[in-house]
């Protein structure tokens, strides 16, 4: 597998690093199509506001600098960007001054199953609700624990994603997705103040719609909203869209507000 930490080949961390001790940092994770990261301006500004927010000294330059060699290395596949406080002493203590770390890491585009697209997939409800903790709200950041204990809740592949809900029981999102409702032609999303990762492509496509003149909501949610809907679809900045058929007995059929912004998506993701 490629990797490159601080701008060079290697395979190893330090065991000092702060990313490994307690998750002290962010990823993006950018789909790389002819040696191009795909979005890869949404991408460096989420990751530039969540340097913000944590304290962690961004030199957007570099980084960028660093992403697009290292893309052109991969060709075509999955470029996963880590950005740590880097090393530090034992205890929560940020160190001083902050000297961040740099990872890349490629692996191949995932072969999802076709069908995932074109018929949708089935959503697992998991029983796990997401902590709400505003100030780390909207970040991907490197504590992931709710998504590895929730995707461990299902083996059957029938299923392809999971659902997410907060404390109150409203949808957030998918384990690895984003979520989309369709209601009365109007485009719905939770909102993501109190929990769940704000997606580079949910971004894109709120963008996108509100552009087609499409009506679009960004809010709190109900699961009976959830039911209720004519159309319900995930997105990500790997796959793009894929609709959703089937959350326990509800059925839903892909409808045309999906599929047309899943071509928008497409289009964001031929980079």
């Amino acid at each position: 597998m490629l990797s490159w930490v601080d701008g060079r080949p290697a395979a190893e961390l330090p065991l000092s690093d702060r990313g490994l001790a307690y998750g002290d940092g962010l990823f993006e994770t950018l789909a790389v199509r002819h040696g191009q990261p795909c979005l890869l301006a949404a991408h460096l500004q989420r990751l530039r506001l969540g340097c913000e927010r944590l304290g962690i000294p961004f030199d957007e330059a570099l980084v960028t600098d660093e992403l697009l060699a290292f893309c052109a290395a991969v060709g075509d596949g999955v470029a996963k960007l880590i950005v740590t406080r880097g090393d530090g002493l034992r205890g929560y203590a940020p160190p001083t001054p902050v000297q961040p770390r740099r990872l890349l890491l490629a692996s191949p585009l995932p072969a999802y199953p076709v069908g995932h697209a074109e018929q949708g997939v089935e959503l697992f409800p998991c029983a796990l609700r997401l902590a709400e903790q505003p100030r780390l709200a909207g970040l991907k950041h490197l504590n992931r624990l709710e998504q590895v204990l929730a995707r461990a809740e299902w083996q059957d592949s029938c299923y392809a994603e999971g659902l997410l809900r907060d404390q109150a029981g409203r949808p957030i999102e998918g384990v690895f997705s984003n979520l989309f409702l369709v209601s009365d032609g109007r485009l719905l999303t939770p909102s993501l103040e109190r929990c769940g990762v704000a997606g580079v492509m949910r971004g894109a496509l709120l963008e996108q719609a509100h552009a087609l003149g499409i009506a679009c909501e960004v809010r709190d949610l109900a699961f009976d909203e959830l039911l209720a809907a004519q159309e319900i679809f995930l997105c990500n900045s790997v796959y793009g869209v894929w609709p959703v058929r089937r959350l326990e007995t509800r059925v839903w059929l892909p409808g045309p507000l999906t599929r047309k912004l899943q071509g928008v998506a497409r289009t964001l993701l031929d980079c």
